[in-house]
């Protein structure tokens, strides 16, 4: 039996939409789902540029972990760029979520 998954802090704002390939209909194209975690790391990673150790200790979990993260987050953006297929980012649960201390 799999452990339970660790509530992530996420401080960035998600809110829930959707990014398709231009003038096409939605329908018609496979989507590909980024989590709320998901698009914690790849903020943190690419877009403030954080090393790995710093930016899983803002998240509370370990480096490896945030790594894992990162790798899956980066895999599924490049498959919908490649592929074209529409990026669907969900929102949060407030379950899933721990406050910033």
């Amino acid at each position: 039996m799999a452990r339970p998954c660790k509530k992530r802090c996420i401080n960035g704002k998600v809110k829930k939409y959707a990014l398709k390939p231009e003038g096409l209909n939605k329908r018609c194209y496979l989507k590909i789902d980024l989590r709320p975690d998901e698009v914690e790391a790849i903020r943190l990673a690419d877009f403030q540029g954080k090393y790995q150790a710093e930016a899983a200790t803002l998240m509370h979990i370990s480096r490896q972990t945030f790594a894992r993260v990162v790798k899956s987050a980066r895999k599924k953006l490049s498959d919908a760029v490649l592929n074209g297929k529409i990026i669907n980012i969900s929102c949060c649960k407030p379950e899933k979520l721990r406050k910033k201390p």
